[in-house]
């Protein structure tokens, strides 16, 4: 009942809205006077209103594309108060994007699901699920996909494998982010400050500036400052706050329209006081809880570990007791949800940059060329007390350096009814990571001497040098048999090169500095290495390919039905706390996905509808299993997903605007295979991370007309069901169903000129989760992020 008042709520904000405005439309005057001449312009432009999608890596309609793809404009962005790539998931079907990742510390990490496909892990070791791009490029790395979009063209989220045209690590799907580029002969710009609650400070601007008669450059730049919204009560340091800063430019040459030549750079930094985690369970029988309790002197307590000895009241089994005793890790250690009780030092940066450049050239009538060429540079370091208590049970931090180098190749051909792209495309990335995690573990009598006399436990310290090498050449060709069918068939063969040199050990005590010189010896040759200080190589290749059919059964209604398969390379682990099997590293090899899907697309003028179905098979998973403490990725899953989606949209040329979108997801795990010595997160009935079974969400909007201005009144409303965040079922870090609505009130100058906005984000103050982990079994803890309250912001905005 409770869920259905949630939705009731938003539903009928958004209609109390539309009420209200129409009435006060339809009581203006001057509308009346003038509202014959402005409903047919506003027909013009909405028949004109060509959505207009790459996601066949050439420009066409969005509803003559047989591709399951949400487009989104700068202006649809905008209007429906999408300012990063983490909100996308307010309206895209079946998709979830978070920031902060589990394992990272960092809130600018991000792991992405499409289809109930992706990566939870956000470290160099492991690659993600759904690709995303920045202009043609490839963005290897999870810190890079936490986009702010300032000087944005549109956004387009492709749902399901994207192997043929967009290659390795899109088996989920791919976001396609595009900037806005330099437009020759003009001189314009934009800008917005925005203020709001928890002291939000937001600024952006961006200036077009005409060169010459053929080239032109862009620059850009923008910040955000807002306050945290958890509070350490240690230090008062408040997390989940926002500091960053980014600066764009571009220049662009076109001497002819045979030529033009897009060179672009870009730049963010953010320097934040950390993930906004919090305290959601302990397990009083797990050892680690146990070892800090008895070692603070928590009544009751007890351990199995030597130096303790049968007769001494501490020892015995893992145990808790549920007393609200400061001493004692039980749950009585939860402090709410917007307050954490952490002690150990958290922080979280980044800064990324790169450059890009993109040639085409017109050969013939029927031959054009494109070269994409990149280069990008990530740093980032987490720092996490990922029990949130004043106990010392893990603590992790993360420091990664990564550099890629991409070149991609495109040749298209244009015979009328024949279309063909011919492609190679090559990456290059190098990682630097280090990794070490502070815990009370493992249970020998130094450390629990240690701890018992109030001292430090141990720390894991893990460096890795990573580099991966990508080769792949492509193709796809489609055919119009007639007017309005046509095939496509693709192919694309890949192969990848990774090696991996690992410096593993454990330090004790923990405050041990990082050694100088590092050792080179592993444990078998007298050293302390837990793996061979040497390169371990592997390769993956395959050949993925796709094809679709479609078919316009009217000009107004188009339907197509699809095949593809994909891949998503594998590697190695890199986190042990022990030495594993042969003092070697724990390699994990690919995971593939095989999808088919049917759809229609309607476009009857002021109304769209879209509709997909799908199947995808999906084998080989990269699952999580644990070694003790130590969370490990082996190939040994099996499972289907099938589903709906419908995205609808009526916008009237009296004002009206309805968005609309809804998934429905049916995943189930078939199988999981045993893997000696480690046990399975996941077991098959369990759900798979991120894949609620539905999503939903409904925006209204209505622009009155008042002379040379429009006032426009917006709700929009997300919903969606049951959340797990990891491989497993954990109730302590799982979300139940919840809705979202926000709601905004716009006043714009007709074209370009002055914008004055006020808005409320999490109107109904809904507190509900966004991220989650667990690590119950041994090390004892849960935690979770809940999503900011509600909070309101004004902005304006200036356009010429």
């Amino acid at each position: 009942m409770a869920r259905h008042l949630k939705i009731m709520r938003g539903i009928y904000a958004a209609s109390t809205c539309l009420s209200l405005v129409a009435a006060a439309g339809l009581s203006s005057t001057a509308l009346a006077q003038e509202g014959e001449g402005e409903t047919q312009a506003r027909r013009g432009q909405s028949e004109a209103n060509i959505i207009v999608v790459t996601a066949r890596r050439r420009e066409e309609s969005l509803q003559e594309t047989p591709v399951a793809i949400t487009a989104l404009s700068a202006e649809m962005l905008e209007t429906r108060q999408i300012q990063q790539t983490q909100d996308l998931e307010r309206v895209t079907p079946s998709l979830q994007f978070k920031s902060a990742g589990q394992l990272s510390g960092t809130s600018a990490a991000t792991v992405v699901f499409i289809r109930g496909i992706g990566q939870l892990d956000p470290t160099a070791a492991v690659d993600p699920g759904v690709g995303i791009y920045i202009d043609e490029v490839y963005v290897g790395r999870a810190v890079g996909g936490a986009i702010d979009f300032g000087d944005i063209a549109g956004v387009e989220v492709l749902r399901g494998p994207q192997g043929t045209l967009f290659g390795r690590n899109t088996i989920g799907g791919a976001i396609l982010v595009r900037t806005k580029q330099p437009v020759l002969g003009e001189f314009s710009g934009k800008g917005r400050v925005r203020i709001g609650d928890d002291n939000l400070r937001e600024g952006f601007a961006a200036l077009n500036l005409p060169l010459g008669e053929t080239v032109a450059a862009r620059v850009s730049g923008g910040f955000r400052k807002r306050d945290g919204y958890v509070t350490r009560i240690f230090d008062g340091r408040d997390l989940g706050n926002d500091n960053s800063w980014s600066l764009g430019g571009s220049i662009k040459w076109e001497p002819s329209s045979d030529f033009d030549l897009f060179i672009r750079g870009d730049y963010n930094k953010r320097d934040e006081n950390g993930a906004p985690f919090v305290f959601a369970g302990i397990n009083e029988t797990a050892p680690v809880p146990a070892i800090v309790s008895v070692g603070a002197g928590c009544p009751g307590a007890t351990i199995p570990f030597a130096p303790l000895t049968p007769g001494d009241p501490r020892f015995g089994a893992p145990f808790v007791p549920a007393t609200a005793d400061a001493r004692c890790a039980n749950d009585a250690q939860a402090l709410g949800k917007f307050t954490n009780g952490g002690t150990a030092p958290v922080t979280s940066t980044s800064e990324t940059w790169g450059l890009a450049a993109t040639a085409r050239a017109t050969l013939s009538d029927w031959l054009s060329f494109k070269s994409i060429t990149s280069y990008r540079k990530t740093k980032s370091r987490g720092v996490r007390d990922a029990d949130n208590t004043p106990f010392e049970i893990l603590t992790t931090d993360l420091t990664t350096n990564s550099e890629q180098f991409s070149q991609e190749f495109q040749f298209q051909f244009d015979f009328n009814r024949l279309n063909m792209i011919l492609g190679g495309f090559y990456y290059n990335e190098k990682s630097f990571e280090r990794a070490t995690v502070l815990l009370a573990f493992p249970p020998s009598p130094p450390v629990i001497s240690s701890v018992l006399a109030g001292g430090p436990g141990s720390r894991d310290l893990q460096l890795s040098d990573l580099k991966t090498d990508s080769v792949a050449a492509f193709g796809e060709v489609s055919y119009e048999l007639t007017d309005d069918l046509e095939l496509s068939v693709g192919a694309r063969y890949t192969k990848d090169k990774k090696s991996y040199i690992g410096n593993v050990s454990s330090l004790f005590p923990s405050t041990l500095p990082d050694p100088d010189p590092l050792p080179t010896e592993a444990i078998p040759d007298g050293g302390p290495l837990y793996i061979y200080y040497r390169p371990y190589r592997k390769s993956f290749s395959a050949l993925t390919g796709s094809a679709s059919i479609r078919y316009n059964v009217t000009p107004w209604l188009s339907t197509y039905l699809s095949y593809a398969n994909s891949f998503k390379s594998g590697g190695f682990n890199t986190r042990y706390n022990a030495p594993p099997p042969g003092f070697v590293p724990v390699p994990f090899d690919e995971e593939k996905v095989t999808s088919y899907e049917v759809g229609a697309k309607f476009d009857l003028g002021d109304v769209r509808l879209n509709l997909a179905a799908f199947r995808a098979d999906y084998k080989d998973i990269q699952l999580i299993f644990r070694q003790g403490v130590v969370p490990l990725l082996f190939n040994a899953g099996k499972a289907r997903m099938q589903g709906f989606e419908a995205e609808f949209s009526y916008h009237t040329a009296w004002g009206l605007q309805i968005d609309a979108g809804l998934s429905h997801l049916d995943d189930q795990i078939r199988s999981v295979t045993d893997i000696p010595g480690a046990t399975a997160t996941i077991a098959p009935g369990d759900e798979l991370p991120l894949t609620p079974s539905f999503q939903g969400n409904l925006g209204i909007g209505y622009e009155v007309l008042l002379g040379s201005w429009t006032l426009t009144p917006r709700v929009d409303v997300s919903y969606q069901t049951k959340t797990t965040f990891i491989t497993g079922s954990v109730p302590e870090i799982e979300q139940g169903d919840y809705a979202v609505t926000n709601a905004s009130l716009t006043l714009a100058q007709d074209g370009k000129g002055l914008t004055v906005q006020a808005g409320v984000q999490n109107l109904f103050n809904e507190h509900y989760k966004v991220q989650g982990n667990a690590s119950l079994a041994t090390l004892g803890y849960a935690e979770v992020i809940y999503a900011r309250p509600r909070a309101w912001y004004m902005q304006v905005g200036y356009a010429f």
